[in-house]
């Protein structure tokens, strides 16, 4: 093994992704050859890398990459403190984690890996990944609605970006976001009066929710990664 960052030596072990990496640095959870790491550090071969005292390894393992039908009632974390973590949910063999996040409430395509390196390049709005919802609201979705949502709404002390808006029928609407602000799409439906009554994330990029089942996942097929890999070739991490 060659000199490797610290962050991406973290990463490729599978415990979480490059950004959660440095936030463990960050953190002081982190020591290389028993002393507080820092960002910026590098692994040289025979290096040991802890983190929360567990040593961890870096590996060429093979990559796993799933879509996930998530329910409501499951947490997008994997700490386990958390009793609907969605690690506990779905019992995978190995370590893998979720790449971003859909709200307890929420319901719908989630995708996860063991692949840290991936994670910001899909998630990166200005990378311009889209990613489509279904929603149901508890009033009529009027013409005004979907121009303000499709405008733009404040919320969390900034505009959303302008994005597709398609009326479904009376109580229905088909969003497609690039940004992933914390509750964006619950946070502009209530700023314009409304209460969202189901959400469901039907596609990331060219990936979508199809006929998978309630519950059920599935791993990405070579066609989809190959897809997937053209479309984050030039992505910003």
């Amino acid at each position: 093994m060659e000199s490797i960052s610290l962050n991406k030596y973290i990463a490729d072990s599978g415990v979480c992704s490059r950004r959660q990496a440095d936030t463990f640095i960050e953190e002081g959870r982190v020591t290389l050859n028993g002393n507080i790491a820092r960002k910026g550090n590098r692994v040289e071969p025979g290096d040991v890398v802890s983190l929360d005292g567990k040593t961890i390894s870096s590996s060429e393992k093979k990559r796993i990459y799933i879509a996930l039908n998530k329910p409501v009632g499951v947490t997008c974390t994997t700490d386990t403190d958390d009793p609907d973590n969605i690690i506990d949910f779905l019992q995978f063999p190995e370590r893998i984690f979720p790449i971003g996040r859909l709200d307890k409430m929420s319901e719908g395509l989630l995708l996860l890996t063991n692949d840290g390196d991936i994670v910001n390049k899909i998630l990166r709005s200005r990378n311009n990944h889209e990613k489509e919802y279904i929603v149901e609201v508890n009033k009529m979705v009027i013409p005004e609605f979907v121009e303000q949502m499709s405008g733009g709404v404040p919320v969390l002390d900034t505009i959303t970006k302008p994005c597709y808006v398609e009326r479904i029928d009376d109580f229905r609407f088909r969003i497609i976001l690039t940004q992933g602000l914390n509750r964006q799409i619950r946070r502009m439906c209530a700023y314009l009066g409304y209460h969202v009554k189901k959400l469901t994330r039907v596609r990331i990029m060219h990936i979508t929710l199809g006929d998978l089942p309630p519950k059920g996942w599935r791993y990405l097929t070579d066609k989809e990664m190959a897809k997937m890999n053209e479309m984050i070739q030039f992505s910003d991490k």
